[in-house]
């Protein structure tokens, strides 16, 4: 009690409690040494034991993003989406200057409506910013254009500017290398499916918590619930992905976002960050040692990219990089959101 007063003085109830002694490190075998059966138990004996302020009040404790109004919700998630199937018309229906003048201003409209959707609703995060945000713009910039880059690199260009090739037109005028919004529209438009999926798991993990009497039975429902999710939001993405042109990287990638913003939600932005950065440093990485291989006495940096794209396509690069930082970032998610602390506020942690 002494050790833990200031977390009891604050929390709201039993289960902040218990998720904060998790993060001290308290387990059900400690518990087990102050005659209690579980951490769970023992949060409810210090709940009921240390006082708190008159003024401070012990309601349940509240679902994330209940401050958002259901409007602003609803817009957040399907603003992408929206901008995206706006800009993708425009792109199709236009032709010279004015396409041009579509593309930059989808462009501008598609970041702005991403950034709202990361503000609002389920996928706000708190704590402090990182770089994710630089990262996903990379990663979002390599799906469109990279595979055709890639490509021209290795052919020895590119000779000319890009070109634009929509999910409405896939027909490609001139040379250059093809900016594909197939795979931007499809991540676009995944968005609000996502945000649904961040919810369900959010909700879900906290009546779980309620329900849960140990801290290893909360674990046991969560990795399911984890993976469920994971698993839903891969079928939606598939089903667009379908429907605007199948790309395996931006699948990948879908993936990859997701469970990076899963991490963000719950406080482990530092994580999320750090694996969204090495996947942008992996295919920044394919790209230069195309080029460093164009040097002489330096043909074999490009030996491994030219075998991938060999093997399957340009688009195999992306896909195997988004794919591991995918698989790294689930394992860990799977160990880090099976946590209780993971899913109570004011996390000491945090």
């Amino acid at each position: 009690m002494h050790r833990h007063r200031d977390l009891c003085e604050r929390a709201v109830d039993a289960l902040e409690i218990a998720a904060g002694l998790e993060a001290h490190g308290v387990t059900d075998r400690t518990a087990a040494r102050f005659r209690h059966r579980d951490v769970f138990s023992l949060a409810e004996e210090l709940y009921a034991r240390v006082p708190r302020g008159a003024a401070t009040p012990a309601p349940a404790a509240p679902e994330p993003a209940a401050d958002v109004r259901p409007a602003v919700w609803a817009l957040a998630a399907c603003g992408p989406g929206a901008v995206a199937v706006l800009a993708t018309a425009g792109l199709a229906l236009t032709t010279g200057a004015p396409r041009l003048v579509a593309g930059v201003l989808g462009a501008l409209g598609l970041t702005a409506a991403l950034v709202l959707a990361v503000r609002r609703g389920p996928l706000r995060a708190q704590g402090r910013g990182t770089a994710a945000p630089l990262w996903t713009l990379w990663l979002l910039g390599y799906a469109a254009a990279g595979d055709g880059l890639l490509d021209q690199f290795l052919t020895g260009g590119p000779d000319v500017g890009p070109t634009l090739v929509t999910a409405l037109d896939g027909s490609v005028e001139g040379g250059g290398w093809a900016i594909d919004t197939g795979p931007l529209l499809a991540l676009a438009l995944a968005v609000a499916p996502a945000a649904w999926c961040v919810r369900l798991f959010t909700a879900g993990a906290r009546r779980r918590l309620a329900a849960s009497r140990g801290l290893d039975d909360f674990a046991a429902g969560a990795r399911p619930l984890l993976l469920g999710t994971v698993a839903l939001h891969l079928a939606a993405l598939t089903g667009l992905l379908v429907l605007t042109g199948f790309h395996p990287g931006a699948l990948a990638l879908g993936v990859l976002l997701l469970t990076a913003r899963l991490l963000a939600v719950h406080g482990f932005q530092e994580a999320a960050s750090t694996v969204l950065a090495a996947a942008c440093a992996a295919e920044a990485l394919v790209l230069a040692s195309v080029l460093a291989a164009r040097l002489p006495g330096l043909d074999v940096l490009g030996t491994p990219a030219r075998a991938l794209v060999d093997l399957a396509g340009p688009a195999l690069v992306p896909a195997l990089v988004c794919g591991g930082a995918a698989l790294a970032l689930l394992i860990h998610a799977t160990a880090a959101l099976s946590r209780a602390s993971a899913h109570v506020g004011n996390r000491p942690d945090a």
